[in-house]
């Protein structure tokens, strides 16, 4: 591997960990609803703070024709979060007359439910209850509000105090190589975690307690049980349907006709992209078994992630992701099989949520979407259902955008590869120094909405390319079925890539970088043991491994069956040969290049196999973050991810350290190995 110089206390650029500290900082959105008479629009904004290492979330409700600002309501505490770290959307829930909207928060480990007027005259809460509440619901004159329960907040900490004194007992639901008492973050508070459905995700202790359904005069603050036969009626799920009508991915109800639009989704093996074609359709009524098919162009073989009803029409709203990420919506007329575009973007537009946006809220004359694109941050938007026409309604992060438009570039390329498949990515071009190409940083998986650092949000993308690294996110093709196929396929699209920005004098090919999480995190690993092209790179996920089979193995026939579909892998003595091809365990010799591990406490055990070997031989340098699951969250650990990924591919791609004395000791041990690795090679 050639070595770059190091240059003598290069300093970064004085607004590095400022901007960096932007990114952070986003505000994002999420829970976009109309009110009942379709004139407001109520959302939730989440902005971390680095001081208080946490996240506000705002209420917010505003005129859809955008007659006024919006109108902060009230506070909705922590975001709760999925398994995986990401936030989990909060839609509020309008009163019938239109003047409230009821909301769950998250304060000091209580999830409630509150109430806020939308005249911003009053905000209450409705319940206050022993146990976190699971689901409300109001009711259809306003008055009641029933909601869920499951066990007491006093009894799971009892129950987390019990396992604590009498010890753990080991069996499948304990996550092996976590810490065995609260160990993750669950509904506002560090919780112990079990896996209940599967090896991967987890869940507080009791959990799986039974629903206890209560209600509660909105008024009055009276409450009382609610028997079994007063239950409210469970909104219908894609398992309600017929099961005729073949794997249906997600469905919206007319609230007016009772007719059901769906997205049926063919049942592929394996989609590590996360994006496949779907049929739309529409079900007269839950329980009929023949839907109706649009049949239309637009919804032919595409991508459909999302479904909606126009209020009181024969319409169906649905949005089309595009390869590259793009986004367009329809409207589909289901009883004359119309279709008609009403908006294409190059963005992200929906309904908020960073990966998986959601349905833009819908009015019968217009939209109201999270509109974010590769360089400009989010921002909600309405959206004229006739003419198409776009308006900011809100933008937080206006002056975020404004130091992009000023300082960055960010453009869409299309490349093929020699077997002629075809690629899109988003490209931050560096300054060129001199006579010499900048360097690059190539982040694989998927380049979606606001790239603030890629899939997993660990690598500052902007922040490279004004430290003179150009960066490119490759949005991953449509995935093959076989795991090496896979990885190979990932490998010809960044190398394909260095050739086409190498051919255009863009980028120097002897120098560039990668990344990745999860699916990007094992092209990643892959490129550092199988490809010439990287000179450094840096994952926040492990890969398949001996120790991950370990500590999973306890799932039996579920984890194994989940290695032999997805990574054709049976036991290390059925499939030796594969096992050797696929893992970084068996080429610890192979990875010839620097990597940088930064993973979370939940998962870097199962890396350790090949993880120890690789620092022992000072080819790898390893950081976990307490606390954290898939994707990490916590905005210090955000921030302290980002600085070093800089920090990282600055070091060996342009040979600069920064100043900083704080980071003496980092690049204490990058040059040693450096060294270790010049030796290694000199022998």
């Amino acid at each position: 591997m050639g070595q770059v110089p190091c240059a003598a206390s290069a300093a970064a650029p004085d607004t590095a960990s400022v901007s960096i500290r932007q990114l952070v900082e986003v505000v994002d959105f999420d829970g976009v609803s109309v009110s009942p008479d379709g004139r407001l629009v109520a959302f939730r904004t989440e902005q971390a703070s680095v001081e208080r290492n946490t996240y506000d979330t705002f209420w917010y409700v505003q005129p859809i024709d955008g007659s006024s600002l919006p109108r902060r309501l009230g506070e909705g505490g922590a975001p709760l979060r999925d398994s995986g770290g990401g936030s989990v959307p909060e839609v509020a829930a309008w009163s019938p007359d239109g003047r409230w909207i009821f909301y769950r928060t998250v304060l000091d480990g209580r999830v409630e439910v509150w109430r806020a007027a939308v005249d911003g005259s009053r905000t209450e809460p409705v319940v206050r209850d022993p146990a976190n509440v699971r689901r409300f619901s109001v009711g259809a004159d306003g008055t009641m509000l029933e909601y869920s329960v499951g066990a007491t907040r006093e009894a799971v900490v009892d129950a987390e105090q019990a396992e604590y004194d009498h010890g753990v007992h080991i069996d499948r639901t304990v996550p092996l190589g976590d810490d065995l008492f609260r160990s993750g973050y669950h509904e506002g508070r560090l919780a112990t975690q079990r896996l209940v459905d599967n090896e991967l995700e987890r869940f507080p202790l009791l959990s799986q307690a039974p629903d206890h359904w209560k209600a509660v005069d909105v008024a009055t603050g009276a409450g009382k049980d609610l028997p079994l036969d007063e239950v409210p009626a469970k909104p219908l799920a894609t398992a309600d349907l017929p099961s005729e009508l073949g794997v249906v991915s997600q469905l919206s109800v007319d609230r007016g006709s009772g007719r059901v639009a769906l997205l049926i989704r063919p049942d592929r093996p394996d989609d590590r992209a996360g994006r496949s074609a779907v049929e739309l359709a529409m079900l007269p009524g839950p329980r009929a078994g023949h839907p109706v098919k649009c049949a239309a162009e637009p919804c032919v073989n595409k991508v459909v992630t999302d479904i909606g009803w126009r209020p009181g029409s024969d319409e169906i709203v649905f949005t089309v992701t595009a390869p590259d990420n793009g986004q367009s919506i329809f409207l589909w007329n289901v009883v004359n099989g119309a279709v008609r575009p009403v908006i294409q973007s190059r963005g992200q537009i929906g309904g908020g949520g960073r990966w998986e946006p959601g349905p833009c809220g819908v009015s019968p004359d217009a939209l109201v979407c999270v509109a974010a694109d590769a360089d400009r941050p989010p921002r909600l938007e309405r959206i004229d259902l006739s003419s198409g026409s776009r308006s900011v309604l809100f933008d937080p992060n206006a002056a975020l955008a404004q130091d992009m438009a000023h300082s960055v570039s960010v453009s869409e390329i299309h490349w093929t590869d020699v077997r002629g498949e075809s690629f899109t990515g988003e490209f931050y071009p560096a300054a060129t120094q001199g006579h010499t190409p900048p360097a690059l940083f190539i982040a694989y998986y998927r380049c979606s909405g606001f790239l603030r650092g890629g899939m997993g949000d660990e690598w500052p993308l902007a922040m490279l390319a004004l430290n003179g690294i150009s960066a490119l996110c490759i949005n991953a093709a449509p995935t093959q079925d076989d795991a090496i196929a896979r990885y190979e396929q990932g490998q010809a699209a960044v190398e394909s890539a260095v050739d086409h920005l190498a051919s255009h004098g863009d980028i120097d090919p002897a120098r560039v970088g990668m990344g990745g999480l999860s699916f990007g995190a094992e092209v990643a690993m892959w490129a550092a043991m199988h490809s010439r092209v990287p000179r450094a790179v840096s994952v926040s996920t492990p890969v398949i491994s001996p120790s991950l089979r370990l500590l999973l193995g306890l799932w039996g026939d579920v984890y194994f069956s989940r290695l032999k579909r997805f990574w054709q892998l049976g036991s290390f003595e059925e499939t030796p040969e594969r096992w050797k091809r696929i893992s970084p365990y068996y080429h610890v010799e192979q990875v010839k290049v620097p990597v940088l591990m930064q993973m979370s406490e939940q998962e870097y055990r199962l890396a350790l196999d090949y993880a120890v070997p690789l620092i022992r031989e000072h080819r790898a340098d390893v950081y976990v973050f307490p606390n954290e699951s898939h994707q990490k969250f916590q905005p210090r650990h955000k921030l302290a991810v980002y600085e070093r990924n800089l920090d990282w591919f600055r070091f060996w791609l342009l040979g600069e350290e920064d100043r900083n004395p704080a980071k003496a000791g980092q690049y204490a041990q990058w040059r040693r190995m450096r060294q270790g690795m010049v030796s290694g090679q000199s022998k």
